[in-house]
């Protein structure tokens, strides 16, 4: 009898002390979200008549600031107005918009309504998708 409480002590202890280092374990790291708007003014931006706005938040300091931009220029035409807003000379839009990470892509329809965007420089082929998903259906098929 004394060796079956002596074995109950034991894994009562044993279930306390995994209990007490589960506890310890830190959570599982994450992926911050950085904040996209939502909507824009679009006489913030050039052509603000044009169908579509790509506006590209970039940084001087930012190595993948000039590949994204490369990438967004691709889509400029008369339909589509790409601009490029650097932190360093435009840091009133960065601030309005909270863009906190750079580059960031935000795609916005002629009323402003950002339709898609990327944090981080997209795939070339991503980027050029959604423009392609969104154009069929927005204002400039109207």
């Amino acid at each position: 009898m004394d060796r079956l409480l002596v074995a109950g002590i034991l894994v009562l202890a044993a279930i306390g002390v995994a209990w007490l280092l589960r506890r310890r374990r830190p959570a599982p790291p994450t992926q911050p979200r950085w904040p996209v708007p939502g909507q824009v003014d679009r006489t913030d931006f050039d052509r603000p008549g044009a169908p579509w706005l790509v506006a590209v938040f970039t940084s001087s300091t930012c190595r993948s600031c000039d590949e994204a931009l490369v990438k967004a220029s691709a889509l400029a035409s008369d339909q589509i107005v790409v601009q490029d807003v650097p932190f360093q000379t435009r840091k009133d839009l960065h601030r309005r918009y909270s863009i906190e990470a750079a580059p960031t892509i935000v795609v916005a329809d002629r009323e402003g309504v950002v339709q898609a965007s990327f944090v981080g420089p997209p795939a070339a082929a991503e980027l050029w998708a959604a423009m392609a998903d969104l154009r069929p259906a927005g204002p400039a098929s109207g």
